[in-house]
């Protein structure tokens, strides 16, 4: 037909061209789908627009819908990976008990192995369900009419049947080997959180109290573990120091933090207050590096104000003036540790401190 004398259809001021198109049946049976029209309006015409719904393509079946063999096969890999998955969360808490991150190689060697086996748990676990849906679930397109939707008691009906039909689909029933290693992979799963809960306790005792610092303790650098001499130390210096032993092997991590020590050198007349009397020497004093607020470590040193910062929460003490706390959200001072020299002229502890380093609780008042 001739386009310029085709039949025109109408709408508000544009003139469009009437295209035809073959009726819904004989769409259908060509393959191209069902014609549908929609009425609309454009200013004051009125006119139809023709769609052309494509319909579905042709259903292509999965290789283990077809063949036993391979579903059988499918079945013993998703099997395999929830296995997997349970083996992996069994060694993260054989692990968790096994390795005692009580010195730094260990700590890096309890990451790997606690990050690694339950990552693998969680990876395995995820796989399993995803080659599941996709190797063995039903793979069919289906269609469903757009509706209102209301909660009525058809709908309730039509969703527990939905859920029935889809437990009967994914085959959990039938297929005994996954639903037991999946049952057992998930299962498991709940244990590493049980576990970890065990680094909320036990209660620490007195063991907040105490340091590694005691009567006759050599001051020594840290890192370097070399022993400190007064003359060592220039005025506003600050050096970052530990009792002697403290750098040894079979000391813990949470030992050596807290007795990290600050030693700061002011002129004698610059100080105000100490916490205990004749507690420097020379002007040297000597304060906790952990902050009383959360515990992070002190070490960002005003020299004009002679404040000591935490980079943390910005807690502020004045080192002058028995380290107590001018700004931030520290609930106490620093404490103190009494220094004076041995025999040959070293720096060493007085005592161990009178108060526990660290955050600040309810049983320090």
């Amino acid at each position: 037909m001739d386009p310029e004398k085709a039949p025109q259809t109408q709408l508000g001021d544009d003139v469009l061209p009437h295209t035809e198109v073959p009726h819904p049946d004989a769409a259908q049976s060509a393959g191209q789908g069902v014609v549908t029209e929609a009425h609309g309006s454009h200013d004051a015409g009125h006119g139809s627009v023709v769609l052309i719904d494509p319909g579905l393509s042709t259903h292509t079946h999965r290789r283990a819908d077809t063949d036993p063999r391979l579903a059988r096969r499918a079945e013993r890999q998703v099997a395999g990976l929830f296995t997997l998955s349970a083996l992996a969360t069994v060694g993260f808490v054989v692990a968790f008990f096994a390795i005692r991150p009580d010195t730094i190689t260990k700590v890096g060697y309890s990451t790997w192995a606690l990050g690694g086996l339950l990552g693998l748990s969680l990876f395995c676990l995820g796989a399993g369900a995803v080659h599941w849906a996709k190797k063995l679930m039903p793979d069919e397109e289906q269609v469903q009419q757009r509706h209102a939707l209301r909660s009525t008691d058809a709908d309730r009906a039509a969703v527990v049947s939905s859920f029935q039909d889809g437990v009967e689909a994914s085959g959990i029933g039938r297929r005994s080997i996954i639903r037991r290693s999946l049952l057992g992979a998930a299962g498991l799963l709940a244990v590493p959180p049980i576990v970890l809960l065990r680094d909320l306790g036990p209660l620490p005792g007195r063991k907040l109290y105490t340091t590694l610092w005691k009567k006759g303790s050599r001051i020594i650098t840290d890192p370097g573990g070399n022993p400190v001499k007064p003359e060592d130390i220039p005025i506003n210096g600050v050096v970052h120091v530990l009792p002697e032993g403290a750098l040894g092997e079979e000391t813990s991590i949470a030992e050596r933090g807290k007795a990290s020590v600050l030693l700061i050198r002011l002129r004698p007349e610059d100080i105000k207050v100490q916490q205990g009397e004749g507690w420097d020497y020379q002007g040297i004093v000597a304060y906790s590096k952990v902050c009383t607020h959360v515990g992070c470590p002190v070490g960002l040193y005003e020299q004009t104000t002679h404040h000591l910062l935490c980079p943390c929460h910005q807690s502020t003490f004045d080192v002058a003036n028995a380290a107590t706390v001018v700004f931030g959200p520290a609930a106490r001072p620093l404490p103190q540790l009494a220094i004076t020299v041995d025999s040959d002229g070293y720096l060493v502890a007085r005592q161990g401190f009178t108060q526990p380093v660290g955050p600040s609780f309810w049983e320090r008042g």
